[in-house]
Parts: C-alpha cells; structure tokens; sequence
C-alpha cells in the first residue's frame, strides 16, 4: 500500500499527453485507494474583492482672507471659480472675508453677491457709539448677516463654513462652526479700536486676522483636499496711513504677517487681488474690487488645473496600488487553499489554477 501510494502521483506526471485523461484520473483513484481523504473541491479562486479603480471627486476649499472694504475682491474670485467649473465645496473666512463667506456658503451664486454688494448701504451694517470698546457696535453687521443667510446656523449652510476670530482674553485662534452666524461673522470681523469686542460665552473676540489673516487651515480641516487662499491683507509698503482705520489695519496686517506667511505657504493655490490701493472704509470701490478679485483669480487657473490633474494622478496610483495589494492576497489565499487533487489536475493541464495577479506599472 505505501508504494502504491508513493508512485500514484509520479506516474500522473510523467505520462505522455495522449494519456494524461486516464492516467489522471487512475491517479486520483490510487490515492483515494491509499487512504488519501480530500474534502470536496471547493472554487480555485474567489470573487474579488478589490477597490474600484474610481476615485473620490475632489474637495475645492476656499480660504477668504480679512481686509476690510477690499472684502469685495472675494467676489469676483469665487465668479471666475464658478465660471470654470470648480466652485468651492468648503468655505472658511476671516473679518471681511467671513461675510462673503457667509453669504456664499449659504447658497447664493457669485452673481446674487454681486447685486447684494452693489446695492449695500453703509448705514446696514454700521452703527456707531462712542465707547471705550470702539467706535462701531457690530450690531447691525450681525443683524444683516443673518438677514441674508435667512438665519440659518453656521451647522445648517449649505456649504461647511467656519469662522475665525480671535479671543481676546488670551489670544488663542478660534474657530466657530456651530451657532449664529451673524454673531461669528461680527466677532471675526471686529477690529480692535474700531469695533467693540464681542461676547459670546464667557470670552470676549475680535478679529480674526490677528492670528489667521487668511484661514487656510480652517479650510483644510472642512475636509478641503485642494485650498485656494484669497488674500486681500494690507501689507507695509512704507506709508504712513492718512487715518485712524488705515492705521489700525496696518497695525493688525503687521501682527499677523508673520504668521500669515506661514498659513498661506499651506496653501495650493494663493490668488492676490491688485487691491492695495483701496482704502479700508472706501465702499465706493466695490465694483472695482470685484474687477480685480476676477482678474486674479482668472489668472491662478492654470496653476489650479495643474494642481487637480496631480492630485487625481496620485490618486489613481494609490487605488492602484491597493487593488494590486489585494489581488495579490486573493491570490495567495487561493494557493493555501487549494487540496491536493486540485493541484494535481493543475500540474496536469486540468481544471483552472490560481491567476497570479500582473504587476502595477
């Protein structure tokens, strides 16, 4: 018995073609006659289970930084993103660039911001009070806001939206994304001396540009896999402000350079509205603002076709590789599985072996 058994397989192998059926199949039986018990044949390979070679779409963040009447430039660069199929699907704002923001990620187009800016009037969102706070209240900027939002919380837009301010008890970077909307969007766009700082909770906050002049980390955190950074700061340029709100922006624009200069290097793609010239308070410049927020923006979109096309590659290779990862696995798992008769018949030219998965080019 133990001879038979040893010399079943080797006269399967080294049979002639023509005879390979039968001496197969004498093979099998010999074995079976030699006390070999294999459990019934089960599928040489499985179903796969391997990840779909589409990727996820990719999340366009958009970082609206502060800057006072200059606010307008984010406008005209949310149009020209509109305009060439890559609207943002996250939103993040500080100072001016949250009420843009705020609109925007409430559902109006770029177009029903614009007719809004051209017909704001100042005395909206401005309400004056002598103080030892500041000059402006806020009250009315919060009441407009969430006037246009149609009161909805900054957890029900219709984008994700978050706002950034700053606290003023200990200068910690804060970012709201839950609770009245008005009320963040006041709070990031109060500046120091001018608006009087506002309470929510047990803290006290300001603007937002102190510490993030334009939030591209907010944005990056909505979950925003490319982020493109709007910035509208003022910069040094060796003038002296003519007035006390220039001087107060400059003052802010300074204090927060640095760190600025850090966030916005964290960006993708960073658009620069020519817009240095218009003052803080000069709203009679919004239409020319909105210009040159198109113009700039219209300018990047080369650098963010680039930037997409790179990020799907990678992707691609990534759900590449994973699918070879897994089919190779499967693979494996299907030679451990295999019994002895089945990989008999493979040996023989009979029935279906394991497939070795090609290599990922």
């Amino acid at each position: 018995m133990r001879l038979t058994a040893l010399l079943c397989p080797i006269t399967a192998l080294a049979a002639p073609s023509a005879m390979r059926l039968t001496l197969v199949v004498a093979a099998i039986l010999g074995v079976a006659a030699c006390g070999s018990a294999p459990g019934p044949a089960r599928p040489n390979e499985p179903t796969s289970t391997a990840p779909a070679s589409q990727t996820a779409p990719i999340r366009i963040g958009i970082a609206l930084g502060g800057g006072a009447a200059k606010g307008f430039a984010h406008i005209g660069g949310i149009k020209m993103l509109e305009a060439n199929g890559f609207a943002p699907a996250v939103v993040s704002g500080t100072s001016a660039g949250s009420v843009v923001g705020a609109l925007y990620a409430s559902g109006m187009n770029a177009f029903e911001m614009q007719e809004k800016a051209v017909a704001l009037d100042e005395a909206k969102i401005r309400d004056l009070q002598l103080s030892s706070g500041g000059l402006v209240l806020g009250q009315k900027l919060e009441d407009y806001v969430n006037e246009q939002v149609r009161r909805k919380p900054l957890e029900q837009m219709s984008k994700p939206f978050v706002v950034v301010a700053t606290r003023l008890e200990d200068g910690e970077r804060t970012v709201f994304a839950r609770g009245n909307t008005g009320q963040a969007v006041r709070a990031s766009s109060s500046v120091p001396g001018v608006f009087q700082p506002v309470t929510i909770g047990k803290y006290h906050f300001v603007d937002g540009g102190i510490v993030s002049p334009v939030p591209v980390d907010a944005a990056r955190q909505l979950g925003a896999d490319i982020v493109v950074a709007v910035d509208i700061s003022n910069k040094a340029r060796g003038q002296t402000p003519g007035n006390m709100l220039g001087a107060l922006n400059q003052s802010i624009a300074i204090m927060g350079q640095k760190l600025g200069q850090a966030e916005l290097a964290r960006a993708d793609v960073i658009v620069r509205p020519q817009v240095l010239d218009i003052g803080p308070a000069d709203f009679t410049q919004r239409a020319a603002a909105i210009l040159e927020g198109e113009k700039a923006a219209l300018a990047v979109m080369p650098q963010i076709r680039e930037r997409i096309a790179q990020l799907q590659a990678e992707r691609a290779r990534a759900a590449q590789l994973a699918q070879q990862k897994v089919l190779e696995a499967e693979y494996q798992l299907c030679l451990e599985k295999r019994s002895r008769l089945q990989r008999l018949a493979g040996m023989a030219g009979m029935g279906e072996g394991c497939q070795a998965p090609a290599a990922a080019k």
